[in-house]
């Protein structure tokens, strides 16, 4: 019998939030595939980061990165049985369904795509097929939310029939969509799955983890029988599918991970309201300096800018502080959707020559934002590869630099996804690797 091996395509770095011990892969040529498919985690990240980009450019990617995977399975015979996910964001923003026509086109024929954005750990859950995000404990549908006026990928649906019809525009109807609810997941779906054909498009509904575990044991047992599947999905499917162990080294202990105890440096791109209020908590705490990023002087003065912000690093390390380094945050408009990509991409870069100039010796790294933290892994540190040791927080995953790096040897990484964790969360990340005390924390003990 094949081997079976889950295979993501991630269009950001954080769809590996619920998972740990796998690979990511920043590059994804047959040779690092290869490796990859050898390696003894039952899944691995390819970090495709297309959600920076348009949707051309993210079908070319999502192919040449297929077009590659098939060679690396053939090279092993093909005994190697893949499970393709296209990893998502939990809010629905994204290019679907252009990566999942990519991958049915390259890697089909499959019987049915899932939809399974539901991500209990940031709050994300599905119900009637309507999905909603928990906010201050009661469901939203996320149509009503800050994610659907994305300017890039904004949409005007929960249901997800209808917003799978509006995503085709018409191409699926959203009464073709074939509707898994919660009381089908609960139960047994064996014959249903095994009935799928023609790539059908599914959507799945899950309250719990128990709930897509349900379900990932019926998918496993279909696939076993034959079935092809794919998935477009966000993180807390992968947990279920891979059926991993407890982390080795727990959340609040991760502080063993930082290197000489060394203050460290967090880089913030992200401009969702969660990321600002999170930046404020943060720029609270005791032993942080705050370094902001004027935006609206790249195009005019950017090496100025970018030897202030790398002076101002170095000042704060050599006082014991941890570089708080964020972009302004005040929204800026733009005519179009290329124009404001574009101008995204000279942000990051900017971002990036700052993380190649910190300090050789910075403690820890914590990367706020999805694409930030792609570009953080593949780009500012150069890594073809890197080891997710575990979550430090729900949802937020460490990898870290290998022991060869040429700058930052053994430096602990976090991805912080921009829409994770309540207000505090940035800054308990924080505390558990710089040893700080929360000031709330330190207030409390203070009191009389």
């Amino acid at each position: 019998m094949p081997q079976t091996k889950i295979i993501v395509l991630d269009d950001d770095p954080t769809g590996s939030q619920t998972v740990h011990g796998c690979l990511l892969l920043t590059r994804w040529d047959v040779l690092t595939l290869q490796q990859a498919l050898h390696d003894s985690s039952p899944l691995f990240f390819v970090l495709t980061n297309t959600r920076g980009m348009d949707a051309k450019q993210a079908a070319d990617i999502t192919r040449e990165v297929c077009v590659n995977l098939k060679k690396a399975l053939a090279a092993q015979g093909n005994t190697i049985q893949p499970i393709m996910v296209s990893r998502s964001d939990s809010t629905l923003r994204g290019h679907y369904p252009v990566e999942t026509d990519v991958i049915a086109q390259e890697m089909g024929p499959f019987d049915a795509h899932f939809l399974t954005p539901a991500f209990f750990e940031g709050g994300r859950v599905t119900r009637d097929s309507v999905h909603y995000l928990m906010v201050n404990g009661k469901p939203v549908p996320v149509h009503e939310t800050e994610f659907a006026k994305d300017s890039v990928f904004g949409y005007k649906h929960s249901y997800l029939p209808d917003y799978v019809q509006e995503k085709t525009k018409g191409r699926i109807l959203a009464d073709q969509v074939e509707r898994f609810t919660l009381s089908d997941v609960r139960g047994d779906i064996g014959a249903r799955l095994h009935g799928l054909s023609n790539n059908r498009c599914c959507v799945v509904d899950a309250e719990t983890q128990q709930d897509m575990d349900n379900f990932a044991a019926q998918i496993r047992a279909a696939a076993a029988g034959g079935k092809r599947f794919l998935f477009r999905s966000a993180a807390s499917l992968l947990t279920s599918l891979a059926q991993l162990p407890s982390q080795p080294i727990a959340a609040g202990a991760m502080r063993e991970y930082v290197r000489n105890g060394k203050p460290g440096a967090v880089i913030i791109g992200s401009h969702v309201a969660k990321t600002t209020l999170q930046l404020n908590e943060l720029l609270k705490q005791p032993g942080v300096t705050a370094i902001e990023v004027d935006v609206d002087r790249i195009e005019v003065d950017r090496e100025v800018l970018l030897a202030e912000v790398v002076d101002a690093a170095f000042a704060a390390h050599g006082l014991g502080r941890t570089s708080v380094i964020f972009t302004s945050r005040t929204e800026r408009t733009f005519r179009d959707q290329q124009t404001r990509l574009q101008f995204g991409v000279k942000v990051s870069a900017l971002l990036m020559d700052v993380v190649r100039s910190l300090p050789r010796d910075i403690g820890f790294l914590i990367s706020k934002g999805g694409i930030t933290s792609n570009d953080t892994l593949s780009d500012g540190l150069g890594l073809r590869t890197s080891r997710v040791l575990g979550q430090i927080l729900a949802g937020c995953s460490v990898v870290r630099c290998p022991k060869d790096h040429p700058r930052y040897p053994n430096l602990p990484v976090v991805i912080f996804p921009g829409n994770v964790g309540d207000e505090f969360a940035l800054a308990t990340v924080y505390s558990r690797l710089s040893g700080i005390k929360l000031y709330r924390e330190l207030s409390a003990t203070a009191a009389p």
